[in-house]
């Protein structure tokens, strides 16, 4: 991995390519992001920088986290993310990432929280088919129905599909392409969709893949 960035998910939208063509984007707020700390083989073990996103009032912060910003000497950030780099030998700390690291074409992978449905039924968290609405089916049209445990084994199976909590995970979406960039707003758009809610944060980092 060459580059990442921190953002915020805006919104879907649409743009026209110069065919004429309608693409399908997400519009991320993404940076711009301050060096926070800078790791490297020598002293940690591995080459990787700590950015961080979004202005913060020091009463935001608890003071082990304010006085991680001020050992450094860059300003309070409110997220704080760290990615593992080929090389950080051009970045100090200090240094401010913009969305123009990033070019139309290239292929990302954002990675983000998806919105979170509470406890869920099958139905709902696994795909799976109502019962038969026919006589007899009684008041539970939408429940799991049954399991298939008898005297052998006696048990039900690890990894059965239940019901359960539902999104609010940790999800990545591999192998987007950026369609635009817009260096004056802080904008990227990005091909297709990406995890989390409005205004909710992402994580936009070189695909590994491509």
């Amino acid at each position: 991995m060459k580059k990442a960035i921190i953002g915020k998910k805006l919104g879907m939208t649409q743009i026209f390519d110069e065919r004429g063509n309608v693409i399908p984007v997400t519009v991320i707020e993404a940076g711009p992001c301050v060096v926070v700390q800078k790791k490297t083989v020598a002293k940690e073990g591995y080459d990787a920088l700590q950015i961080g996103f979004a202005d913060a009032k020091e009463r935001q912060l608890n003071k082990p986290e304010a006085g991680h910003f001020k050992a450094a000497g860059v300003e309070l950030k409110k997220y704080l993310k760290e990615f593992r780099l080929d090389d950080v030998s051009g970045y100090n700390v200090g240094d401010v990432i913009t969305v123009d690291t990033f070019n139309p074409g290239d292929k990302v992978d954002v990675t983000g929280i998806t919105k979170g449905r509470g406890f869920s039924g099958v139905i709902k968290r696994w795909n799976q088919h109502k019962l038969r609405t026919s006589h007899g089916a009684g008041p539970v049209h939408r429940q799991i129905g049954s399991l298939g445990a008898n005297s052998n084994p006696s048990r039900i199976f690890k990894n059965k599909k239940m019901p359960g909590q539902y999104g609010n995970e940790r999800v990545t979406i591999l192998n987007l392409t950026v369609v635009k960039v817009d260096k004056e707003k802080n904008l990227i758009a990005v091909k297709g969709a990406v995890p989390g809610a409005r205004n909710g944060i992402v994580f936009i980092r070189d695909s590994v893949k491509a």
